[in-house]
């Protein structure tokens, strides 16, 4: 069978792979937080030959996906006024604990008190602070600070009695270290956790909107149909190719 079929099937399923990488980021466009994830492929040259570097030769290359990374510009932040809303006003993250227990990091700072008194996600999983997970007390009010600072106020008491529960845990690893989890968070490479940073800041009543440029997911989503295109009348080509060479082969 020509070598063509194999080439072209091979761009025909990464394009496959990519579009569905940009519908997935095309449906997070309004998701708070969200990082628009980034489709990475390489191209891998096949030899023939016997092994030895001078009888080696190119014969063709195959499109493979390589490891899929995320783009980590800031969203658009914009104010609610709900007091219990932070967005991360520089480069960092919120800590939070995943469902299995580790420390995971998360952008989306949509928080609210859950029915235990903790401090959780919109997907309800605890806020980490300095001293883990944070405890409100019920019917208090809460404010953010801009380092973090989580106070409460309880009903009926004065200013001067607010009473400071925790900080949330803000951090800041490097880019490159962090890998993103099918449940949509970030952790580090090493599985460790991430030492807190002090200049991380927040903004109490706001929130970061997805990174996501729509249009230009849009004109992606465009341009990977296209391609598909291509491969898939490469591979017609090729199947048409095989039939005549056959065709040929049996009047001999």
């Amino acid at each position: 069978m020509d070598r063509l079929i194999y080439t072209a099937m091979t761009g025909a399923s990464e394009a496959l792979e990519q579009q569905a990488v940009v519908a997935n980021n095309l449906a997070n466009a309004s998701t708070t937080g969200f990082r628009a994830q980034l489709a990475n492929f390489r191209n891998v040259p096949m030899s023939f030959g016997d092994g030895s570097t001078v009888n080696n030769d190119t014969t063709r290359t195959f499109v493979l996906t390589s490891t899929p990374s995320s783009d980590f510009a800031p969203g658009a932040i914009s104010q609610t006024g709900n007091p219990l809303d932070v967005a991360v006003t520089s480069q960092g993250w919120l800590s939070v604990q995943a469902q299995d227990g580790s420390e995971a990091y998360t952008r989306a700072g949509n928080l609210h008190v859950d029915e235990n008194g903790q401090l959780v996600t919109a997907t309800n999983l605890p806020v980490l602070g300095t001293g883990g997970p944070i405890a409100v007390p019920p019917g208090a009010s809460v404010t953010i600070g801009r380092d973090g600072t989580v106070s409460a106020l309880g009903a009926g008491d004065s200013p001067s009695q607010i009473v400071v529960l925790d900080q949330l845990k803000l951090v800041n690893p490097a880019p490159s270290s962090m890998t993103r989890g099918d449940d949509g968070l970030f952790r580090t490479a090493d599985g460790q956790p991430a030492d807190a940073d002090p200049a991380v800041t927040v903004a109490q009543g706001a929130l970061e909107g997805s990174n996501v440029n729509s249009v230009a997911a849009m004109v992606s989503m465009i341009s990977n149909a296209r391609q598909f295109q291509m491969q898939t009348k490469l591979l017609q080509t090729a199947d048409q190719n095989d039939q005549t060479a056959n065709q040929l082969l049996s009047f001999t």
